[in-house]
């Protein structure tokens, strides 16, 4: 059997104070208690530690070797504690963050400096991926997805809600067109995703009352992407106000039809395994990205 923290800690504060009575009083254990976890760990090194006479203890050559390397153990064991203690305080290391690219460029990089400000010795980095990537698989600590979640393996911060809007630049407009009515848009040339095919469905009403399902005239896996091209005037798309809300401001993009649009939002939230025990630098992301987005949805 293996010898324990707690066997060297009651050898070590027996020699300390004295007498086995000292030490169980210092360490808030019976006197029974520290006498068993003397005999235990003699046993286990099948040596005499201390001599115990009438009148006091006394070590025994092989008791003083092993007390100056107990010393050693107990110390290195409380500074890492202290150590421990400082990083909860103070949050330390790397953190690796994923996002699909929008999410990245439109709400975690401008609070980036923000971030290293106030926790300068976080080691950020941040990846990006359009799809559904594995944590555990890709050494990351916390990803931010947007959508419904699916996997249950994954333990989930809200972090907000952002509402879709069909959305082209005024240069699309002027040269095709702008759009009145749901049908209009068969007319026109519509921007959507590869994948997944949900994000085709968009927040308007077809004539049987469902959500409209499009058929790109151009696809692709990043709503970024798509964002460009309607912004060069290749067409409407439907995205999420997290990363057009700048666009919409500066006239980059215009909203179609408002009123035939439904309020349709997709939650976004910051996702870590449940098995994971959350180090300080997660949660002080986690955080501080969600009270950053006050109050809790990106088109205010």
């Amino acid at each position: 059997m293996k010898i324990t923290l707690d066997e060297l800690r009651a050898f070590a504060t027996v020699v300390d104070s004295g007498s086995i009575t000292a030490a169980a009083e210092q360490l808030e254990q019976t006197v029974s208690g520290i006498s068993r976890s003397l005999g235990r760990l003699e046993a286990k090194l099948d040596t005499t530690l201390l001599r115990r006479t009438t009148r006091r203890l006394e070590l025994t050559e092989e008791g003083a070797a092993l007390l100056a390397r107990a010393r050693d153990i107990l110390d290195s064991v409380e500074e890492a504690e202290e150590q421990m203690a400082i990083r909860r305080q103070q949050p330390v290391g790397r953190l690796r963050v994923d996002a699909a690219t929008p999410f990245m460029l439109h709400v975690i990089v401008p609070r980036v400096a923000g971030f290293r400000e106030r926790f300068p010795r976080v080691e950020l980095e941040l990846n990006s991926n359009e799809g559904i990537i594995d944590l555990l698989e890709r050494r990351t600590d916390v990803a931010f997805r947007i959508g419904a979640l699916k996997d249950s393996t994954l333990h989930a911060r809200p972090v907000g809600s952002s509402r879709l809007r069909l959305l082209a630049s005024p240069a699309y407009l002027e040269r095709v067109g702008t759009p009145g009515r749901v049908a209009d848009l068969a007319a026109h040339s519509l921007l959507g995703f590869t994948q997944p095919e949900s994000l085709n469905q968009w927040p308007v009403r077809d004539p049987r009352g469902n959500p409209l399902h499009i058929r790109p005239a151009i696809a692709s896996s990043s709503g970024e992407t798509l964002r460009q091209l309607a912004i060069a005037g290749e067409g409407i798309v439907c995205l999420s106000d997290f990363m057009t809300r700048e666009d919409q401001k500066a006239g980059r993009l215009v909203q179609l039809m408002p009123k035939a649009t439904v309020d349709v939002r997709q939650p976004i939230n910051a996702v870590y395994y449940r098995n994971t025990a959350l180090a300080s630098r997660i949660t002080c992301f986690i955080d501080y990205m969600i009270a950053s987005v006050a109050p809790g949805r990106f088109d205010d």
